[in-house]
């Protein structure tokens, strides 16, 4: 099953368990069992079911098809597969993501421009990491480093509060995908989790289910807007990369300076 995959790269700690978990046979069959096993539902409450990709009708929008049948249309492509793990681990972001999508296309069409909340969709679908980090002033301090572009002082001077303080869950399954063959350039859309001491003592499964909790419900209540990404490249997450020494984040072709006029987040995007 995709022997390219290192599964020893600490980047798909994410996903690993679900596909652990995973039946021997083709995994679109392992998918459903999990889905089943899992209770994956639409937002329709209609069971989710991985189809091949031929079962989507000519001129249906992928996510309004999900939408309206719990079908989600699945190649046999690494693209396709992490999107099938992320499902079977965040089912609830996924869902309101999913929501969100098929309420704009119904709404606006498909289109040649998704609009903005629905790009905002797409992009966290496709490219996001969610960064949970302790509700403290320590945690804070680091994520206005990270939003100001201050990369060493977040990710080298401020290295030892990952693993204790903060921590990176990837989600886009696009983003996984790119990481089979990593590069120092990949970077990803961060939403910030800030989380209280509560969540940091719980063991693994408990602090996947509380993001998947709190994230889909602030996308319900909140929608989604681009603004709230902010990027960071991957392989300079503290431990993930060898030789992260203080040069490693002066490489400013990739750890860019942020740019005084911009009204984004601005950065480099490995899209």
């Amino acid at each position: 099953m995709f022997p390219e995959i290192d599964w020893a790269r600490p980047w798909y700690d994410t996903v690993r368990p679900a596909f652990d978990s995973l039946s021997a046979g083709p995994f679109i069959d392992g998918f459903n069992a999990n889905a089943a096993r899992l209770g994956l539902v639409n937002v329709e409450g209609q069971p989710i079911r991985f189809v091949p990709q031929a079962d989507l009708p000519e001129g249906v929008a992928y996510e309004a098809y999900i939408g309206a049948t719990g079908c989600v249309p699945t190649r046999e492509n690494l693209h396709d597969f992490f999107n099938g793990l992320v499902w079977q681990t965040f089912p609830r972001i996924k869902r309101e993501l999913n929501a969100l999508q098929a309420a704009q296309i119904a709404q606006a069409g498909v289109g040649k421009s998704r609009g903005p909340a629905r790009d905002a969709a797409t992009i966290f679908d496709e490219n996001a990491a969610l960064l949970v980090v302790r509700d403290d002033a320590a945690g804070h301090a680091l994520v206005a480093d990270l939003r100001a572009h201050q990369w060493r002082s977040a990710l080298f001077d401020k290295r030892d509060l990952f693993g204790r303080d903060a921590e990176l869950w990837l989600f886009g399954h696009a983003l996984m995908e790119k990481l089979v063959a990593p590069r120092k350039a990949i970077t990803a859309h961060v939403r910030v989790v800030f989380a209280c001491d509560d969540f940091f003592a719980l063991d693994r499964e408990g602090r996947r289910d509380w993001i998947d909790g709190a994230v889909s419900k602030a996308i319900a209540a909140e929608g989604l807007s681009t603004a709230g990404f902010t990027p960071l490249p991957v392989l300079g997450v503290p431990g993930w990369w060898p030789d992260q020494d203080e040069a490693f984040y002066l490489d400013h072709t990739v750890f860019r300076p942020k740019r005084p006029a911009s009204t984004t987040e601005g950065g480099h995007h490995d899209r």
